[in-house]
């Protein structure tokens, strides 16, 4: 018999952190996640388009990134049969547990890294001790591979429980693009969940510290923009072009001018851009992406129709054409206060917690708030909740890591909690 995941903490969450894959490329990761849950021996496993509907993904990469990926993941040994069901980036995996009359009960942890080459400085553990990322342009730079770690943990512990009822354990792909939270929400395994827990590792909370929900998470949208115009030689025949150019530089200034709204907080950003050929050809096209937020959905459509106009209207006035795309959003949900209750209660309880904060502003976005909508419109409870660890540098940064002394105790709140809902209820 394999030895148990629990015991092997530290071991599992390093293997992750070697391997990071971007969204919609989890391919290696996926693959290792289904080893692992087989081996626990769980009643039913979805991969990729068994567990949600392809068309309902956001922000899937260009094809080219995608299959780099799958070829990395088969020349590293990823059973063909397996990435021909996660074919076109179709990554993730949904695990069941069904263990009798019950509740049922989600647990939802992301599997994604990000684009960060890793630090090799001595001083960083992950370098000192030989689990650096060997991809050399990716990063678990987030604490994704602390949480599918608690995540196989957690339902290996539910299975070796009395639990009754049904656990449903989402280990969703692209996270830190927002692709992935909404197909896992519109999939038939989001349905009739009476509760669901979503949980992320630090966030400036220290070792020893549990937050048992957040709250005021920032709706969110990422947002692709093309502006075409037309070329020109910049020294012989300036006016004969359109500047696209000089139109995405009117855009940007009026994106930074949007007004702030009395009902709340927005922000707006214009985090790249690209275009031009030389210095003497006026510019026929350039690329940008950005991104708007709000303390509530609302405010985020707010501020999404306003950057989308300021885009377009600047492209007319130089005499050239947007394009703006949404690539993904997600909304605004706030933790339940019912389930906040019991995940504090376990907290206070857990060995290696001494400090335990009922709740706290995210003051970021998550993808997760898709299945906490869905589960809350649907007459359900959610919590997302935060186990504290001491990160030597913020997250995505070349030098963060997990002090894996949190490890152990997130299993256990999380196993915890479940056990207590479906044994008691809020």
């Amino acid at each position: 018999m394999a030895e148990s995941v629990r015991a092997r903490l530290s071991e599992l969450r390093r293997e992750f952190h070697r391997h990071p894959e971007p969204g919609w490329c989890e391919f290696r990761t996926t693959a290792r996640l289904v080893e692992e849950l087989r081996a626990i021996g769980v009643d039913e496993l979805a991969v990729g388009p068994e567990a949600y509907d392809p068309d309902d993904r956001m922000a899937v990469p260009p094809e080219h990134r995608v299959e780099t990926w799958y070829d990395r993941a088969r020349d590293h040994g990823v059973d063909d049969d397996l990435l021909e069901q996660m074919a076109g980036g179709n990554t993730g995996v949904v695990a069941v547990l069904d263990r009798g009359e019950g509740p049922t009960v989600g647990l939802r942890v992301d599997i994604d890294g990000l684009f960060i080459e890793e630090s090799d400085d001595g001083d960083h553990l992950p370098a000192a001790e030989g689990f650096r990322s060997e991809t050399g342009e990716t990063m678990h730079a987030c604490g994704h591979d602390a949480h599918m770690t608690w995540g196989l943990a957690t339902v290996e512990a539910i299975k070796d429980s009395e639990f009754e009822g049904r656990l449903v354990a989402f280990f969703q792909p692209a996270e830190e693009v927002s692709g992935g939270g909404c197909p896992m929400a519109e999939s038939q395994y989001a349905e009739g969940l009476d509760y669901l827990f979503a949980a992320h590792v630090g966030l400036d909370h220290p070792t020893g510290e549990v937050v048992a929900g957040i709250v005021r998470p920032l709706a969110m949208c990422h947002v692709e923009v093309t502006i075409e115009g037309t070329s020109a030689h910049a020294g012989k025949a300036p006016q004969d072009g359109d500047n696209a150019i000089q139109a995405l530089g009117t855009a940007i200034g009026n994106v930074y001018g949007i007004p702030r709204h009395a009902d709340g907080m927005t922000r707006v950003n214009v985090g790249r851009v690209e275009g031009g050929t030389a210095s003497n050809i006026i510019a026929e096209g350039v690329e940008a992406i950005a991104e708007a937020r709000g303390e509530t959905t609302a405010l985020m459509e707010y501020a999404k129709d306003e950057l989308t106009k300021r885009f377009e209207t600047a492209a007319e006035m130089h005499g050239c054409e947007a394009d703006v795309t949404v690539a993904s959003e997600s909304p605004r949900a706030d933790s339940d206060s019912e389930l906040v209750d019991v995940v504090a209660d376990i907290a206070r309880e857990t060995g290696g917690i001494d400090t335990v904060v009922p709740t706290a502003d995210f003051g970021a976005s998550e993808d997760a708030t898709f299945l906490m909508q869905r589960v809350q419109r649907d007459g359900g409870l959610a919590t997302y909740l935060i186990v504290g660890t001491d990160h030597p540098t913020s997250h995505h940064t070349p030098t963060f890591d997990v002090d894996e002394r949190s490890l152990e105790p997130g299993v256990e709140v999380l196993t915890n909690s479940i056990l207590a809902v479906a044994e008691d209820g809020p």
